[in-house]
């Protein structure tokens, strides 16, 4: 069984509050999912050569010469599986070089089912990638065109029997539950279908309608119909049972893994600790500072090419200025709140936060903790930790509301 104690981070002295977790965001795709939001270009792969040049600079002038430690890389997207493996291992060697790394670093890379074949995997594993996040989204046929995903379920057998034997020991599937039109046996079908090629880790995601993509446009126009938000709490409960009795556990709202395959990456997020973005329109967040580059690729090669000399750390010659921002410690507390109470099983130990801020945490959210235990969103654990109850995870947007 997984518990907070195998997500311990420790680097010699490092002390965790100020090891790193580095982010590197690929911009580019051969095609724009229906539902997503983030900061993907089409159309621009003759741009990657250089982007990655640019992404590897940026690297030097934010380490700079200071060798901070850090101890996971994440490409995520994007489709980072679009980059060839030489250009994503001059990265990780510059990360190295700028970087105190652990020998069991965790190097996770985002690859989408069909853009990738057995000589690429095998390159990828032994450029140091030892974690593989595969986009499944759905097995059902219409869905993935819903969301013009430009594979098929046969291409995801495909990749992860190839990534197996290309030596990946740790490999996650995403899936999507709560689409239009998606009924219960869709969803059932599409779980277990994942669950049979025995992935290590598995993110399940309730949709996010977001702004400015196909699939709000849909629905505003009326072509889709809405998500159907009770049928998709009941598709949650069910696949966390499900997921259980596979053997896996489910460490944050939307992940599970087997023993000793949590994300490292992101449960590092979750604690709310200092990471650092690279790339166009990545976001990090180091010393009490919270930043955004610019979002455009061609700007972003621009800036990092003009750029000569390391600037103060953690800022990049990136950054969009009119976007940092000065997190002070009532912000901070915060925000501790709302991302802490994702992890399932750690949540938010007394004595950490005491440790931390410096406060007990009662005395900063002692109304708002003592109403959400009375609801029974929110329990306190022998061990002296707060942690969502399995209600809370249903109602986990009325818990953070508390905290806003």
């Amino acid at each position: 069984m997984l518990s907070h104690k195998a997500y311990t981070v420790k680097t010699g002295t490092t002390s965790e509050y100020t090891l790193l977790a580095l982010y590197l965001h690929i911009p580019f795709c051969q095609t724009r999912c229906t539902y997503c939001a983030f900061n993907t270009y089409t159309g621009q792969s003759d741009r990657i050569s250089r982007y990655m040049s640019a992404l590897a600079r940026e690297v030097q002038l934010v380490a700079g010469d200071m060798r901070r430690a850090a101890h996971t890389i994440y490409f995520g997207g994007g489709t980072p599986s679009l980059v060839p493996v030489s250009e994503l291992e001059q990265v990780i060697r510059v990360c190295a070089e700028g970087f105190e790394l652990p020998a069991d670093v965790e190097i996770t890379l985002e690859a989408n089912p069909g853009s990738v074949d057995q000589a690429y995997l095998n390159d990828l594993r032994q450029s140091g990638v030892n974690r593989l996040s595969v986009g499944m989204q759905s097995a059902d046929e219409h869905e993935l065109r819903l969301f013009a995903r430009g594979h098929s379920l046969e291409d995801v057998r495909q990749t992860v029997s190839m990534a197996r034997k290309a030596g990946f020991e740790n490999i996650s599937l995403d899936l999507i539950y709560g689409v239009p039109n998606q009924t219960f046996n869709m969803w059932r079908n599409s779980l277990e279908i994942a669950l049979s090629m025995n992935p290590d880790h598995l993110s399940l995601y309730g949709l996010g309608v977001e702004d400015r993509t196909p699939m709000q446009r849909w629905l505003a126009e009326g072509r889709l119909p809405d998500p159907d938000s009770d049928l998709a709490a009941d598709m949650y409960e069910w696949a966390a049972d499900q997921v259980a009795e596979a053997g896996y556990e489910q460490y944050e709202i939307s992940n599970w893994a087997r023993p000793g395959f949590a994300c490292r990456h992101n449960i590092h997020y979750w604690r709310n600790l200092p990471y650092l973005g690279f790339g166009a329109g990545a976001h990090g967040y180091a010393d009490n500072l919270r930043y955004v580059n610019v979002l455009r690729p061609d700007e972003y090669i621009a800036r990092i090419e003009r750029q000569i000399n390391p600037l103060t750390f953690p800022l990049s010659a990136a950054a969009n200025q009119s976007e940092t921002e000065h997190i002070n410690p009532q912000e901070a507390m915060a925000e501790m709140m709302l991302m802490g109470l994702r992890l399932l099983q750690e949540g938010i130990s007394l004595n950490g936060f005491q440790a931390r801020y410096g406060h007990d945490l009662w005395s900063i959210y002692g109304v708002e903790l003592d109403r959400l235990i009375e609801h029974q969103l929110v329990e306190r654990t022998p061990d002296a930790r707060v942690r969502l109850t399995r209600r809370g995870r249903l109602l986990g947007n009325v818990v953070f509301s508390a905290f806003v």
